[in-house]
This record gives C-alpha cells, sequence and structure tokens, in this order.
C-alpha cells in the first residue's frame, strides 16, 4: 500500500540531466537482478518500441552481460541493497574497462554498488521490509520510464492518468472467490501476457509469495505447444490478452484442455476477469498491483505467512569481500 505514496511523490524531473546523456549516447542497458530488472527494464523497453524511439534500449542479467562489448552503452545497474553480487561484479568490469557511462540505481546510500559507479541515484520509496518486492518495483519502473519521457519532452504522465489513486483501487478491489480457490488448488499458476515484464514479474512473485509452482508464458505461448503438458486443474492468468488472439485462447486451453482461464484487464473479456481502471499506457502499473492483490489473497487462503519464507532472501546472491 505505500506503493501508491511513492507513486503521488514521484518527481520525473531527477532524471532530466541523466536522460540529456543518454540521448547523446544512443545506446542504453538495464541490468539487474529478479525484480530489479524483469519490470522496470522490460516495461521501458516496450515503451521505447512503442514510442518510436531512436534510443537503442536492452536489458539483460548482469552475468550475461558480461559477455557483451558495452564500451558504446550507458549502462543502468539497479540493486536495491546495492550489494548484488552480479550487478558488482559487471560494474567493476565495465569501469575497470574505462566505461564512464555507469549508473547505480539503489535504496540505500554508500554502497559497493555506488563506489563503482559514475553517478548513484537512490530511491525515495525506502528498504523493502518484505522479502518480495513491490514499492521499489514501481518506483524503479516509474524511473526507467522517465528518463524516456524527458528525452521525449513528455510532461505530467502520472498525473494526467491519475496513476496514484488508480494503483490503489487495483490494490483494494475485492477477487472473486472462486478465483482463489482455484488458484490455491492449482498444482502450477501461469501467467500469460506480452514481454513488457508483467506477467514475468508476476510468475516470479508467485513463488515468493503464495510459495506455489509458476511459469511465464510469454505473448501465444500458451498455445503453441506446452497444452501438450497443462493439466485441467492449473490456473492461467492472462494479462491483458491480445483481442485477436482471445478465441484460440478460449479454444486450446478451455475447450481443450479444460483449465481455467482468468483475465486481468481494463476492460471486459470472454473469461472470468480482474478490472482494473483504465490508465492508458500506464495500464501495466495497474496490471501489476493487481496481481499483487491477486497473490496475497491466495496466499492467505493458503495459510501461508507471507513474512517467513523458508528459502528466500532479500539479497539473492551477496557480494561478498
Amino acid at each position: 500500500m505505500e506503493t501508491v505514496e511513492v507513486v503521488k511523490q514521484f518527481n520525473s524531473g531527477q532524471t532530466s540531466e541523466v536522460a540529456k546523456k543518454i540521448k547523446s549516447i544512443g545506446r542504453l542497458l538495464f541490468t539487474g537482478e529478479g525484480s530489479s530488472r524483469i519490470f522496470p527494464a522490460k516495461n521501458a523497453i516496450s515503451k521505447a518500441h512503442a514510442w518510436g524511439m531512436d534510443l537503442d534500449v536492452i536489458t539483460e542479467g548482469s552475468s550475461q552481460a558480461m559477455s557483451y562489448d558495452l564500451s558504446k552503452f550507458a549502462i543502468f545497474c539497479a540493486s536495491n541493497s546495492g550489494r548484488t553480487k552480479e550487478v558488482i561484479s559487471l560494474s567493476k568490469r565495465l569501469a575497470e574497462k574505462g566505461n564512464e557511462n555507469l549508473f547505480a540505481l539503489t535504496a540505500n546510500t554508500g554502497t559497493i554498488l555506488e563506489d563503482t559507479c559514475n553517478e548513484t541515484f537512490v530511491l525515495k520509496c525506502g528498504w523493502e521490509k518484505a522479502v518480495a518486492a513491490t514499492k521499489s518495483v514501481i518506483e524503479q519502473a516509474l524511473f526507467y520510464e522517465s528518463i524516456l519521457w524527458n528525452i521525449l519532452n513528455i510532461k505530467n504522465k502520472i498525473e494526467n492518468c491519475g496513476l496514484s489513486g488508480k494503483i490503489k483501487q487495483s490494490l483494494t478491489l475485492p477477487i472473486e472467490k472462486s478465483i482463489i480457490n482455484d488458484a490455491v488448488r492449482a498444482p502450477i499458476i501461469y501467467f500469460s501476457g506480452c514481454n513488457d515484464g508483467v506477467a514475468e514479474e508476476l510468475t516470479l512473485k508467485t513463488n515468493e509469495i503464495t510459495r506455489k509452482k509458476s511459469d511465464f508464458l510469454e505473448g501465444t505461448y500458451a498455445v503453441h505447444g506446452i497444452e501438450e503438458v497443462l493439466d485441467k486443474d492449473d490456473i492461467v492468468f492472462l494479462v491483458d490478452p491480445i483481442v485477436e488472439e482471445i478465441e484460440k485462447f478460449q479454444k486450446v486451453l478451455v475447450d481443450g484442455v479444460g483449465l481455467r482461464v482468468v483475465a486481468i484487464a481494463s476492460r471486459e473479456t470472454p473469461f472470468t476477469t480482474i478490472r482494473v481502471p483504465d490508465a492508458g499506457e500506464m495500464n501495466p502499473y495497474l496490471f501489476l498491483c493487481a496481481g499483487w492483490n491477486l497473490l496475497v489473497e491466495i496466499g492467505l487462503a493458503a495459510g501461508i505467512n507471507l513474512d517467513k519464507p523458508k528459502r528466500a532472501r532479500k539479497v539473492g546472491n551477496e557480494w561478498t569481500v
């Protein structure tokens, strides 16, 4: 719920200067691990492509990015703790190679990551108290997207669509009891959607919040072979389903496999729909928040202690000296 105030207080002007640098460089890599990369980076990349920007924007996990020639890229290294091993290893190597366009995005000051980058930006949301990162994911995504806004001279994106209020609605909207019950019983929870980070991030959150197995089915992957191993007791959540593909999903998943399909969307669909308010291009933030709402309800119904995971850690792979 702290996300609502984080969005309300977000200052898009903080990226105006770094946006100028990135525009002049023309190439940008967003790197990080887990929730610090999936939605923040992929949301920005999706927007950059939709808006036809000349900027070459990519994302990759830090370990794989080690094998790339990044000499012509500006790099944003995201780590809430500032202690993530993979991110620090990459930033150290790039610094040694003389890359002067290394930027850090953290929730802490005085970190190892800050020492290896040329400029550090600190999130205003504060430290995440739960293992499952939430409010920081939204602020990171807004931060990255605001770089694009400043390059394109887009103003008042958050205020114009009333994003903070609509996020509150998405976090608190009632979820149909039958959806919760079916998800608790399901052996695997699937999230299907575009490669904009929402469905993929919710797949990770399913593990952290509900302790259930999950999988991300990108695009129309759900109807291109995986139906062979889907079970009628599984459940698929379609995030903002593509209108032209709805009939195919119905035929393959519902009529064919016999499993339940639930949509998360800002409009009604032929499936049971968890409907969020409409915020236009900012809808992905609402889909993500509605997904958190859903997963918390599933976790509580399953009797999970959401605050005490057995194995998950705040810093998944910490840098040690």
